[in-house]
């Protein structure tokens, strides 16, 4: 597998590009603030460009699409879109061939009712859903519970060697992997949702007196 993360800007944003080495066929996801940086790699490395996926609706992380499609000629596709090719909804649950590879989505509502994660290979996409060693904003009503349930029923499902690359360079590092995270992210280590919320509630003060960033 081909795996290229690009900082794009912004927010310190990462796009990423993601392939099958034998087909080169590609897929490009949240390509942020410079699409035609990302073009360009996709260009330079003889790739076939098959899809353009965001993980989830913000304007941080849609903005390139347009200037993408021109350049490609490939619409971003959000939750709840059917790819024009294949017909393939993107929902929880689907498979998005990618030559030898397909990419599985799921369905990561908490930080927007639409956020979802792309897996591939060994590779989890986030987007804004887990960062490395926090998790993504949420409102402390259902948005947060919502974030909870899907943190710990769909990525802590997860094999431990999965590697994770969030949509911001937020966190402690720019990947890690899903054992890691369950060892040492904070939000993760708190199994009932009122301790989850009463952290996401008083994080300033929790980085304050643990030295983080």
């Amino acid at each position: 597998m081909i795996l290229e993360q690009i900082r794009t800007g912004g927010d310190r944003n990462f796009a990423y590009i993601v392939a099958d080495e034998t087909t080169r066929t590609a897929a490009v996801i949240d390509p942020s603030y410079t699409p035609e940086k990302v073009y360009q790699r996709v260009r330079e490395r003889e790739l076939e460009l098959r899809y353009v996926l965001n993980t989830h609706g913000h304007h941080d992380h849609t903005n390139g699409n347009r200037e993408l499609e021109r350049l490609s000629g490939r619409r971003a596709l959000l939750h709840g879109d059917r790819d024009p090719d294949s017909g393939i909804r993107i929902e929880h649950g689907a498979r998005l061939p990618l030559g030898e590879l397909a990419i599985r989505v799921i369905h990561t509502p908490g930080h927007s009712h639409d956020s979802v994660c792309y897996l591939a290979g060994d590779a989890l996409f986030s987007g804004d859903t887990l960062f490395i060693g926090k998790v993504g904003g949420t409102d402390y009503g259902r948005e947060a519970e919502m974030q909870f349930h899907s943190l710990r029923e769909k990525l802590l499902a997860l094999p431990d060697a999965i590697r994770v690359f969030p949509g911001h360079d937020v966190g402690v590092q720019p990947s890690s992997t899903i054992g890691r995270e369950k060892e040492t992210n904070p939000f993760l280590l708190r199994s009932d949702y009122d301790d989850f919320l009463e952290l996401k509630k008083n994080w300033l003060e929790y980085k304050r007196v643990h030295g983080i960033d």
